[in-house]
């Protein structure tokens, strides 16, 4: 039925809101006298009329013109108006298209073929004109709140599938975060998911600065202690140093053993990167204190170093399908590991780009060029000592 927008009088004209079209009746007969009959008493009340002389075509005429209702003869030549109805019952597009049969029989003869058929109502001729427009008003009333029912439950489904879909891509995206966090601190990560930013994965080039951190002593341990402690150990150390990682914004590279690595300024650009790092080196050096003087008591002989050093590195996600790392590839990774390698416990080791980075915050001690294992010459080095 076309859409209401408005009451409708009782000639199927609609009264106040929107102008829309009037209903549509599609009167079927074989006789010419009674479909301009019908066709004229409808038409005065404002309705639409198409007609059919037969059942062929009115089942044409229904898939073309698209009626509310149908006055459907019985008696016809070929398809009778039973045969007309079953089969519009049959069919899901217009199994609910209120059907009404007009016969110059019994009506109560002919309603049960008419009901098992799939009629909704009877008429009889001649024609009584009060009676033909209560009926016709009456299951236009049930033809709207179907197509009302129908309207809705479309409406539905386009949310329902709106819903999963959006479901869907939530998922997707907490699945993503996931994977983000293992290399990123949470709020990068969280920055990354709702920019959309997918690009950012893929390899580039920026300068960024790199700290590596390492157990010293933790070899010597390994060797001497029990898997269990050995696993405590990592536990407490991995969630004392990721907790300032985290804090400090810093991009997970990689746990090694014992050596933690991560960099400054990727994937998202920050301003400060040097100072962020001397400032996080510095503070792990104090929260691991506490371990170093616990696992003392427990016979364990541990101590933290850590090397920073700044420069341009290729960064991005490596590796095969179905296993990636966000990594940095680069001279600056090498030179963090080097300078690492000859902090001594307690110290934090610059090179000279990392020192200048900061020279505006920092204390620092400058201990010469040192050789450096893979490197031609020596190479300048300061320890960091606090920053402002």
């Amino acid at each position: 039925m076309r859409p209401l927008g408005g009451q409708r009088s009782g000639d199927g004209r609609k009264r106040g809101g929107p102008m829309i079209a009037p209903a549509k009746v599609l009167v079927v007969d074989d006789t010419p006298h009674n479909v301009k009959l019908l066709a004229d008493l409808l038409t005065v009340k404002g309705y639409a009329v198409a007609t059919a002389v037969n059942g062929e075509e009115a089942l044409v005429k229904v898939a073309s013109e698209q009626p509310d209702l149908i006055l459907l003869d019985i008696m016809m030549p070929g398809l009778s108006g039973y045969d007309v109805c079953a089969r519009l019952r049959a069919d899901p597009k217009t199994a609910l298209l209120p059907i009404v049969l007009v016969t110059s029989l019994d009506p109560q003869q002919e309603r049960v073929k008419g009901i098992d058929a799939g009629a909704d109502d009877f008429l009889g001729k001649p024609i009584n004109q009060p009676e033909l427009f209560a009926r016709v008003r009456s299951l236009l009333r049930v033809k709207s709140l179907q197509d009302e029912v129908r309207r809705q439950a479309e409406v539905l489904h386009e949310w329902n599938v709106k819903l999963e879909e959006r479901v869907t891509e939530q998922v997707a995206q907490l699945e993503r975060m996931g994977q983000l966090k293992r290399f990123f601190a949470p709020s990068v990560a969280d920055a990354i998911v709702s920019a959309g930013e997918k690009s950012i994965l893929a390899p580039h080039r920026r300068e960024i600065c790199y700290v590596f951190v390492d157990l010293r002593g933790f070899t010597a341990f390994t060797d001497s202690a029990e898997p269990e402690e050995v696993q405590s150990v990592l536990r407490e150390y991995h969630a004392t140093m990721g907790a300032l990682i985290n804090e400090y914004e810093g991009t997970l590279d990689r746990f090694a053993g014992d050596g933690i690595l991560l960099f400054f300024n990727d994937p998202l650009p920050v301003p400060d990167a040097a100072k962020r790092a001397a400032n996080m080196a510095l503070r792990m050096q104090a929260e691991f204190n506490p371990l170093r003087a616990r696992w003392s008591k427990l016979g364990y002989d541990l101590d933290l170093g850590i090397g920073i050093a700044q420069g341009f590195a290729t960064l991005g996600a490596f590796g095969y399908e179905g296993r990636f790392d966000y990594s940095a590839i680069g001279s600056v990774v090498n030179l963090a590991a080097r300078l690492c390698a000859e902090a001594g416990p307690g110290e934090v080791l610059l090179d000279r780009r990392a020192r200048a980075a900061i020279d505006d915050i920092a204390k620092v001690e400058n201990l010469g060029p040192l050789v450096l294992k893979g490197y031609a010459q020596p190479v300048p080095a300061f320890r960091l000592t606090a920053t402002e």
